[in-house]
């Protein structure tokens, strides 16, 4: 994949998430994934996802910066939302956090095949209490 077509594959990828179409993500995931450095399935990742946004129903992801290197891409994110349940082990404050990931993925075939991701997680948790 050309880095424009990777960076318009990961510009859908964005769309599908903040549209919540996690049944698309066969268009973009393997079956089998590596995610976080541990042997996981595209199945995995729709739960989280869906874990995700049961908690948080306008989770946005928003694309900073894109790195391209062959088949693989590097990411900053802002991630925005308000829980109304609760995430991460912290009850719903109706306070909105905003929160840099920075995520690292590897392309084979058209799909990620390796998907990792951090955030400060203190910090999240800090905005999550209000």
């Amino acid at each position: 994949m050309s880095d424009t077509n990777l960076r318009e594959f990961y510009g859908r990828y964005i769309e599908a998430l903040n549209a919540h179409e996690f049944h698309r993500m066969d268009e973009f995931v393997h079956e089998s994934i590596v995610m976080h450095s541990e042997p996981s399935s595209r199945a995995a990742l729709v739960a989280q996802l869906h874990s995700i946004t049961d908690a948080v129903p306008d989770f946005h992801w928003e694309t900073q910066e894109i790195a391209v290197n062959g088949e693989s891409l590097a990411a900053r994110l802002l991630n925005t939302g308000t829980p109304t349940e609760e995430w991460l082990g912290v009850p719903p404050s109706g306070g909105r956090f905003e929160i840099v990931e920075y995520a690292v993925y590897r392309v084979r075939e058209g799909r990620f095949l390796h998907m990792s991701a951090v955030h400060d997680a203190d910090t999240l948790r800090k905005q999550l209490a209000g």
